[in-house]
């Protein structure tokens, strides 16, 4: 695998929301056609049983075989690579071809190397890309030389999801009634992310039926800049949808940038004048990216 990063970045996809579907939980999986999420994650680990394990696995090829008609993002979280159900995952879900397969308890870009060595020995198309939990001290210690990785097209490498209930678990810190802990960890993973050129999804809101709550929570993550938030209930899905899509206001600006640029006598200056301020062309791309995230959404 070639390990010379280049500048290409990721196409532009809104994962705004990002459900988690138990792999086993037939009456869940029947249900993702009529949702609104942005992508869908259908697990192998956490939400599975240890006695079911195998037989989820093997209902992966019938689950991703009936994809919603919609466009929505088939995402399958296999186990860790270094325990007894991970290789086996990995073999089964890249035969499936889902559009990503989120590696959980990734601690070094060795984990993300050796993963799409294996998906491209089995030649898995180049569209099926990785996503790494984010869920490990290791892992943060690490997150700047495994979000370079998003650099290097070979690597697959395309999103970071943010393990929070695990980093909670791991360093013993308090994360009720808020998480104010936990952001400055929140905040190196999105800042790794953008200098990796990859997405970022936050992680779950465990109190479903607190709504406020949630929808609070959204409204700080989207702050913090990341691109969406993971969900364990389909109630969530609006909501995340709401925090994560660009206002009504900021697309109009964005399209004012984007005019004012594409004028003609704007042509080859790095600095216009709008509305009696200085804009640049780096608020041009930022724009350009807005614009092509709502162009995805529909909004």
């Amino acid at each position: 695998m070639s390990q010379n990063p280049t500048m290409i970045e990721n196409p532009i996809r809104p994962r705004r929301s990002v459900l988690y579907v138990p792999a086993s939980n037939d009456k869940a999986l029947a249900k993702i056609a009529t949702l609104a999420c942005d992508a869908v994650i259908i697990d192998l680990e956490d939400a599975v049983l240890p006695s079911e394990k195998v037989a989820a696995r093997e209902k992966l090829a019938g689950i991703l075989a009936n994809r919603p008609e919609r466009r929505c993002e088939m995402v399958v979280r296999i186990n860790a690579l270094s325990g007894q159900w991970g290789s086996d995952d990995l073999a089964a879900a890249a035969a499936c071809e889902p559009d990503a397969i989120l590696l959980p308890k990734v601690d070094t870009a060795r984990d993300i190397l050796e993963a799409g060595d294996a998906l491209d020995d089995a030649f898995a198309p180049d569209e099926v890309k990785l996503w790494a939990m984010v869920e490990t001290p290791k892992a943060l210690m690490n997150i700047g030389a495994i979000a370079e990785l998003g650099r290097d097209p070979a690597s697959r490498l395309s999103c970071f999801v943010a393990g929070t209930n695990d980093l909670v678990k791991e360093t013993g810190i308090q994360a009720m009634p808020d998480r104010r802990y936990l952001v400055p960890w929140l905040m190196q993973i999105v800042l790794a992310a953008r200098a990796g050129g990859i997405d970022v999804v936050d992680g779950v809101f465990n109190h479903f039926s607190d709504a406020v709550g949630f929808a609070r929570e959204c409204g700080e993550a989207a702050a913090m800049g990341f691109d969406g938030k993971t969900v364990i209930h389909p109630a969530q899905i609006e909501a995340a949808n709401a925090a994560f899509s660009p206002s009504a206001a900021a697309l109009v600006e964005a399209k004012a940038i984007a005019e004012t640029f594409a004028l003609p006598e704007n042509a080859g200056k790095g600095v216009v004048v709008l509305g009696g301020r200085m804009i640049e062309r780096l608020h041009l791309a930022q724009a350009e990216k807005l614009l092509a995230k709502a162009a995805g959404i529909g909004a």
